[in-house]
């Protein structure tokens, strides 16, 4: 079993090449919005009963997942530095995952912000996260998340064994997918 957790800010592309590497490989992607927007409507206006079945049934999904004979899943997360808790979070899973005898893997991406700002209109981003069709709203959220955390590791700041980051800017998801595939021996 194999995991690779793909995070990065906003519209970097962690679906988007998430996507791709799941056509190259037999890994199953699981983007981080498939529990979001589940509850988004029904808890607009109770976040942290939102929070609390978001990560419910992500740890439900991990559960199995991890213990079926699958080849592996692409997890997509906006991991913020400066937050313990999403430190914590990745641990967790990460020892979840290992518990079972499973390999981790870690891509981090990165890409100029103005290009971000246009990725997250994209049409692929709006079909597969209903969250992010209000684009004036989506926008707001996303430059308030990304004054308030940093969501790109420090030089060295991960020391995860098999760890990459490239920075997408210029690169088509495809060509990021085989680098990842190639880097990892997927």
């Amino acid at each position: 079993m194999k995991l690779v957790i793909i995070f990065g800010p906003h519209a970097v592309g962690k679906m988007t090449v998430g996507q791709e590497l799941a056509k190259i490989t037999d890994l199953k992607l699981f983007h981080n919005h498939m529990t979001i927007d589940i509850v988004s409507d029904l808890f607009a206006n109770i976040p942290n009963e939102r929070w609390r079945l978001v990560n419910l049934f992500r740890h439900e999904i991990f559960d199995a997942f991890s213990k079926s004979d699958e080849y592996g899943m692409i997890f997509t997360y906006m991991w913020a530095f400066d937050s313990q808790n999403d430190w914590d979070y990745v641990n967790n899973l990460e020892s979840m995952f290992k518990s079972r005898g499973s390999e981790v893997y870690y891509v981090e991406l990165e890409a100029d912000f103005n290009l971000r700002i246009e990725r997250n209109k994209t049409e692929n981003r709006l079909f597969n996260k209903p969250t992010k069709r209000n684009i004036e709203k989506s926008e707001e959220r996303f430059r308030e998340l990304e004054d308030k955390y940093r969501l790109n590791s420090f030089e060295g700041e991960i020391s995860k064994e098999n760890y990459i980051k490239i920075n997408n800017t210029d690169l088509e998801s495809e060509i990021a997918a085989k680098m990842i595939k190639d880097a990892f021996k997927l």
